[in-house]
């Protein structure tokens, strides 16, 4: 069965980084668009970034176009959010999800922002404080 794991959450100080694994199983993520997500505490969930499978290409939301930058290594089924420069607003539960979309990225984005994902992981917490 599809199974997504998130790993490399935790506690870091406005300004630094993180990085989040997402490794998936049970399903060829070249063939899925794949999406990492978050919610903060009495906020609705949020789409982050959406990579489509079929362009490559990688939408990402407002608050975080250029700090945040998603990759996919297909060799490893696993995808990968580089979070640079955070703020404590980016202070939330963070979720890769996948869905078996094989499409490009203008079906992808509102894909995204509907949250329209069919398979979640449990989430990693990312605490931005000083």
């Amino acid at each position: 069965q599809v199974q997504l794991v998130e790993s490399g959450g935790g506690l870091v100080q406005p300004g630094g980084s993180l990085r989040l694994s997402c490794a998936a199983s049970g399903f060829t993520s070249d063939y899925y668009a794949i999406g990492w997500f978050r919610q903060a505490p009495g906020k609705e969930r949020e789409g982050v970034s959406c990579i489509s499978s079929s362009d490559g290409k990688t939408y990402y939301a407002d608050s975080v176009k250029g700090r945040f930058t998603s990759s996919r290594d297909n060799a490893k089924n696993t995808v990968y959010l580089q979070m640079n420069s955070l703020k404590p607003e980016d202070t939330a539960v963070y979720y890769c999800a996948a869905s078996p979309t094989h499409t490009d990225i203008t079906i992808v984005q509102p894909m995204c922002n509907n949250i329209e994902y069919d398979y979640w992981g449990q989430g990693t917490q990312v605490t931005v404080s000083s």
